[in-house]
Order: structure tokens, then C-alpha cells, then sequence
């Protein structure tokens, strides 16, 4: 589509533009100059802002788009809906207000589209109130330290990797490698422990059918009443694509600023930067680096620093964002993977060899990281995990530096056999998420030495019966274990009833 001028239009055109400016009403209305791929371009409303919604009369009715260029003879909007109507000539007016989504706990237990449509075949969304989809993120002095857990329920990150609540982590890896999976665990652990976070779950470009299933999962685990999924398939335009993290952001930024806590995943980031390349493109925004436009940074940047854990003078609420980004071939040093790492406060690195391997979560020791770190840890999981990513790591190097030789030294046997069993006992099926007490016994067992002399294919089965038997006979202190308030020493009294279980339950399965 060549670059089009006033004097190039249709005669049609030039009339009816030469009647706008004539009646002086430039300033209020537009006419559609052209129209193309999900974008227009409109002369006139000279008085239109940034992401403000325009109104394109068509003979089919209102069609609504946002202006994202602002020239000085014309605006650049991407249309909210089909542009089979849309044609040259169109009349556009401006309908007064940003682009904004329904916000509250009305959209709990829904599905919705970006514009807070609902997808599930229920009733209309009646909220009583409406958020701005575009929101300057709060400042510092608004914000507090993040040093509340937000316990995921799986034991590799709880101990390792820590997430706080206001914490943006970021879960990177290739695709299939258990990424989605780490999100809906997380999810599932907050109506099993029930913490009150509400999940908001925002799906850019996925199949409607993984939706469907994610949907029916959370039903099971009853946790869907508590949980807002915003939804966009691969064959919506690339502005829903666009909006999604926008809205879900809105939706979750209602609880955040009225006291609660709410959690967001939005899978993946790396479709969410396709729609806008495509858009940015068909706008003519002049391209950078793999085609992207130049503010494709500012794109997540404005989008994650909306999450945070806000100040007592505010309320004290907080929204924690889990960033999906799928890499190339493990590739994390590409363009979009390295600009969301440089936003977020840490990321969980899921590993294709791991995977490979049956290792799941399939977590890379080495290249995950948590830079809130043990602020966001219970006393409980931080005195019998703070070990574990440093033996865990020299374990992998030592493990391929041995396979090259026979002879090792007593304490580098030692080391890889511990590093063997640490290894297993972090394997954890999905949907099967921990509880504090779980993943202290479990890891003080193994620290301790209790399970030394479990063969490695048996550790799974030795983990299984450890809890079954605490929890069967030490039900009030596991409970009261299960708050993570007490820092596990070898001197207190539940630390010593693990290990004395342990012991017992070892026997069973001794080589």
C-alpha cells in the first residue's frame, strides 16, 4: 500500500475533506482515507488522543477503533472489530473516552475478551466499575519492599527461587519444556492453601481448546471462582492480541489498590510483541532489531512495572506477575527474551535437556534466579533450602566432570550421590502442588542424610510415605509447621521428629 497524500484521493474524497474543513468541524470529526489489514487511517479529529476510541459509521453501524499514531495530517488507528464494513469515506467521530474495561469481582469465575466481552456463554458483565486499560505504574514512594511469599507450591522454586507477593518473575524456556504448567500450579496452590490471591490468567493467541481444558482443570481443583481468565485466540486481530495484558492488568490492578492480593500470568509475552510488530508495521512505524518497532521495550516495561506490592498508606495490596517468553533453541540472549529479563526481579529458566531427561519441573539450577531472593521466603523453607541451589548446581558440574573418570575421592562420591537424591526428590508431577510443611520435611529428610541410603529410583516412593506417615500421625504439628514461622534447627522439636520418621521410613526402602 503506497503512501497516500490529499491529492491522490478520490474525487469523492477530496470533497467531502474540502466540506470538513470548510465546516470547521476538523477538530471533532474524521473521514476514514483508507483502510487495510485491521488499520485506518483517518483525516480530521485533530483534537483525538493517544488510545483514544474513535467511532467509524458503517452501514452495518458503529465499528470502534483506538488511535496509536498521531500525525499531523492524519491518525493511524487499529480497528477493535472486522474491517469488512470499513470503508473509504466513512464518517469517524471521537466517543470521549480512553480505552477502559470492566473491573471487580463481577469477572470472577469468567472468560472474557480483552474488552471484557464474556466468552463462556454466561450473562453479561454488569461491574459497577471500569478501569483504564493504559495506567502510569504506581511510584516508588507508593510501594513497599516485597517480603510476603507467594508460595507456588512447587518445591524447586519455594526453596530456590523464591516469588514475593508484588514480584515480577519470569518463566522462560523453549516451547513444550513445562512453562504453562508452572503457571497453573501456582494458580491451583492458592485455593489449596488457601491464600485468597485472586488469579488472572491471560491467554495471548492460544488455541481455544487449551482454554477450554485450562478452564475444566481449574473447576476440578475449585479454584475458578476465584479466577479471571482473559482470552484471545490465534485467529483474533492483533489489536485483542495487543489489549489482552493491557486488560488483565486493569482487572488485577482493582485488587491490588482496594487491599487484596492478586496473582497474573500472561502467556506468552512473545505473541504479545508479534501483534505489535504486526500493528506497528501496518501503521508504518519505521522498523528496528528483527523488524520490531523501536519502543518495543517501553511496550513490556509499562506493562510490568504495573505490578507491585504498594504501601501500608495505600492498603497494602499487592500484583504479582508471572511473564511467560518462549525462546528459540534455548536461545535467551535473543531481543525480547533479554529485554524482559532486564524488567523482571528474577527468572525460573525451564531447560529442554532436563525435560528431555524426565526431570520436571524441568528448572535449570544455573540459569534461574530469584533477585528478591530469601525477603520472600517463610522462616521454615529458608532455614532447609538455602543449601539446595548451591549443592544442586555443583552436583551438575561435578556430575559431567565425572563421567570422564573412574577414580573419585570419598567426599565427590558423597556430593554427586546427595546431588542424585536432591535431584529426584525435586521432581514433582503437575497439578500435585506442595504445602510448606511438605516441602520442609521432604528437603530436611534428604539434607539430613535420613535417605542416604535409599536407592535413587526409590526416593520418589520414600518422599510419598515420609509425608503420608507425618501427616497420619503428627497432624497438629504439621499443621502448625505448615505456617512456615519456625526456623528449622536441628535442636527443635519438629525437626527432630521428621528426621526420627525419616529414619523409621527409610528402613523400608534401604538398597
Amino acid at each position: 500500500m503506497a503512501e497516500l497524500s490529499v491529492t491522490d484521493l478520490s474525487k469523492e474524497l477530496r470533497d467531502a475533506i474540502t466540506a470538513l474543513d470548510v465546516s470547521g468541524d476538523v477538530q471533532s470529526v474524521g473521514i476514514v482515507t483508507r483502510v487495510g489489514d485491521g488499520t485506518v487511517w483517518v483525516y480530521g479529529l485533530k483534537s483525538a488522543g493517544y488510545n483514544e476510541v474513535l467511532n467509524i459509521e458503517t452501514e452495518d453501524g458503529i465499528v470502534e477503533a483506538f488511535a496509536l499514531n498521531l500525525n499531523e495530517d492524519e491518525i493511524g488507528a487499529v480497528l477493535l472489530g472486522s474491517d469488512e464494513s470499513v470503508v473509504a469515506g466513512s464518517k469517524v467521530t471521537l466517543k470521549g473516552t480512553v480505552l477502559d474495561v470492566p473491573v471487580g469481582p463481577e469477572l470472577l469465575g469468567r472468560v472474557v475478551d480483552p474488552l471484557g466481552n464474556p466468552l463462556d456463554g454466561g450473562p453479561a458483565i454488569k461491574a459497577k466499575q471500569r478501569g483504564l486499560v493504559e495506567r502510569e505504574a504506581i511510584g516508588v514512594l507508593g510501594r513497599k519492599h516485597v517480603h510476603e511469599p507467594m508460595m507456588t507450591g512447587i518445591m524447586a522454586i519455594d526453596a530456590m527461587f523464591p516469588v514475593g507477593r508484588g514480584q515480577r518473575e519470569l518463566i522462560i524456556g523453549d516451547r513444550q519444556t513445562g512453562k504453562t504448567a508452572v503457571a497453573i500450579d501456582t494458580m491451583i496452590n492458592q485455593g489449596r492453601q488457601k491464600t485468597g490471591v485472586v488469579n488472572i490468567y491471560v491467554a495471548v493467541g492460544q488455541k481455544l481448546s487449551k482454554i477450554a481444558r485450562l478452564v475444566e482443570r481449574l473447576k476440578e481443583e475449585g479454584v475458578m471462582d476465584n479466577t479471571i481468565i482473559v482470552a484471545t485466540g490465534p485467529s483474533d486481530p492483533a489489536s485483542l492480541l495487543y489489549l489482552a495484558p493491557y486488560a488483565g492488568t486493569a482487572m488485577g490492578e482493582y485488587f491490588r489498590d482496594n487491599k487484596e492480593h492478586a496473582l497474573i500470568i500472561y502467556d506468552d509475552l512473545t505473541k504479545h510483541a508479534v501483534a505489535y510488530r504486526q500493528m506497528s508495521l501496518l501503521l508504518r512505524r519505521p522498523p528496528g532489531r528483527e523488524a520490531f518497532p523501536g519502543d518495543v521495550f517501553y511496550l513490556h516495561s509499562r506493562l510490568l512495572e504495573r505490578s507491585a506490592k504498594l504501601s501500608d498508606k495505600l492498603g497494602a495490596g499487592s500484583l504479582t506477575a508471572l511473564p511467560i517468553i518462549e525462546t528459540q533453541a534455548g536461545d535467551i540472549s535473543a531481543y525480547i527474551p533479554t529485554n524482559v529479563i532486564s524488567i523482571t526481579d528474577g527468572q525460573i529458566f525451564m531447560e529442554t535437556d532436563l525435560f528431555n531427561q524426565g526431570i520436571r519441573p524441568a528448572i535449570s539450577a544455573g540459569l534461574s534466579v530469584s533477585r528478591v531472593g530469601g525477603d520472600a521466603q517463610t522462616k521454615a523453607v529458608k532455614s532447609v533450602g538455602s543449601h539446595l541451589k548451591l549443592g544442586l548446581s555443583q552436583y551438575r558440574e561435578l556430575a559431567s566432570f565425572a563421567q570422564f573418570g573412574s577414580d573419585l575421592d570419598e567426599a565427590t562420591k558423597h556430593q554427586i550421590e546427595r546431588g542424585q537424591r536432591l535431584t529426584e526428590l525435586l521432581k514433582q508431577h503437575q497439578y500435585t502442588p506442595m504445602g510448606v510443611w511438605e516441602q520442609v520435611a521432604a528437603i530436611y529428610a534428604v539434607n539430613t542424610g535420613s535417605f542416604d541410603k535409599v536407592s535413587v529410583s526409590k526416593i520418589g516412593e520414600a518422599k510419598t510415605a515420609l509425608l503420608t506417615r507425618l501427616w497420619t500421625d503428627n497432624k497438629k504439628d504439621m499443621q502448625e509447621l505448615n505456617k512456615g514461622d519456625v526456623k528449622i534447627t536441628d535442636e527443635e522439636p519438629v525437626a527432630k521428629l521428621i528426621a526420627k520418621t525419616a529414619k523409621a521410613v527409610a528402613k523400608g526402602f534401604e538398597e
